[in-house]
């Protein structure tokens, strides 16, 4: 639904085969149409997979997994490749979440992932602790390959900062100056956060700026937005009762099946002191925009407790501090009063965002200190990650 980053439209090593989506499939039993769209999308996938050059592996990222595990797997029988799935998570968890754990299409669901998973060559997953499930109760071998951030995950010069600030105000009523600050100097380029000197033509953040919290989610069921409106509203009072605290701007960017129903619930608070906008992104503003900001949110729920979340690793790759919901193998990613915070429910977020934001943008406390730690920590990337743990396990030296 999005153009890909530009570095894998530029790749001369990278061919994009676009899959047609399904449509007009909603016909009979909610069961049947179901049904009807595994089977079509099978015929679909194959075909695309029989028509492509002989591939020597075939990477399939797992969920989703039906059809497509069992579809590469007949795919890579006919081109004798080998198969290599990257568990991610498990569909028949995030199914769950809709059906509940017991529904049969649940447990079919659950089936076939144990049964294709094994008749992979090779397997990679997201953390030790699915790697152990994977063992004990899939008696799948796999390989822990985390999630690193790509190159261009990093802190965004001021300059960039303000050029995309002044982009989006285009578009977002948040980033744009206030009236305030249009009055103090007309001839000056400004957004709600920084500002081009008239005389010298340098960019500075503005005084009294707003702080800029950004979330990024795929409205989805494993994550409650719920959580960070009602953080908010604490917010709002604690300001209304003297706190000095910054104004805020709350970004939370993504599409999705919910995002209509939490657009209508934003649309009901009446905030002083907040401003939330919930735009779409194109794939090379979001790291510029990770890297502009104060402190990422993550609501991400893993359904399995095994997974960890993508965005938290760019939002690290961009050195910014995070706050993220706990759940059983977060600690392999955040390390609580390290690089972040860990939080259990919307009282406690509230409470780390007063504490976060107090007295901002002061170059002392926790926030500041957060960030220096992720400067310091000089974790691999992406493609270091792949050639150090994915190349030895397909014979490859380097």
């Amino acid at each position: 639904e999005s153009r890909p980053h530009r570095d894998v439209l530029r790749s001369a090593h990278i061919r994009l085969v676009p899959v047609a989506e399904l449509r007009g499939l909603r016909v009979g039993p909610k069961l049947f149409q179901y049904v009807l769209k595994v089977l079509v999308q099978s015929v679909q996938l194959l075909y695309t997979l029989l028509r492509i050059d002989q591939p020597s592996y075939i990477l399939l990222q797992n969920p989703p997994g039906l059809p497509s595990i069992a579809v590469a797997w007949v795919a890579g029988l006919f081109w004798r490749s080998k198969l290599i799935i990257d568990w991610h998570n498990y569909g028949y968890t995030i199914m769950s979440l809709s059906h509940g754990r017991n529904h049969p299409l649940v447990q079919i669901a659950k089936w076939y992932e144990k049964l294709f998973g094994r008749l992979s060559d090779y397997n990679l997953c997201v953390t030790d602790a699915m790697r152990e499930d994977l063992w004990v109760n899939c008696n799948i071998k796999a390989v822990t390959l985390y999630d690193k951030p790509a190159s261009y995950f990093k802190e965004t010069p001021l300059e960039l900062r303000h050029r995309l600030y002044l982009k989006l105000a285009q578009d977002y009523e948040p980033f744009r100056a206030g009236r305030g600050a249009e009055a103090v100097d007309c001839s000056a380029e400004r957004s709600a956060f920084t500002e081009r000197d008239g005389r010298h033509g340098a960019v500075v953040e503005s005084r009294g700026r707003p702080a800029l919290l950004i979330s990024s989610t795929s409205w989805t069921e494993d994550e409650d937005f719920s959580v960070l409106l009602k953080a908010l509203e604490d917010y709002e009072r604690f300001i209304d009762e003297g706190a000095k605290l910054p104004a805020l701007v709350c970004v939370i960017t993504g599409k999705g099946p919910l995002k209509d129903y939490y657009n209508g619930l934003i649309q009901k608070l009446h905030f002083k002191h907040i401003q939330i906008c919930t735009p779409w992104l194109e794939a090379e503003d979001y790291p510029l925009l990770l890297g502009s900001a104060d402190l990422g949110v993550c609501l991400h729920k893993s359904s399995s407790g095994l997974d960890l979340p993508m965005k938290v690793v760019d939002m690290f790759g961009c050195c910014l501090p995070v706050c993220a919901i706990y759940f059983e193998c977060l600690h392999e990613l955040v390390k609580h009063n390290e690089n972040g915070l860990i939080f259990r429910d919307s009282s406690e977020l509230a409470e780390q965002l007063k504490m976060l934001f107090w007295e901002f943008p002061a170059l002392e406390g926790k926030l500041h200190s957060f960030r220096q730690n992720l400067r310091a920590s000089e974790e691999l990337r992406w493609d270091e990650s792949w050639d150090q743990t994915v190349l030895p396990l397909l014979g490859h030296k380097e």
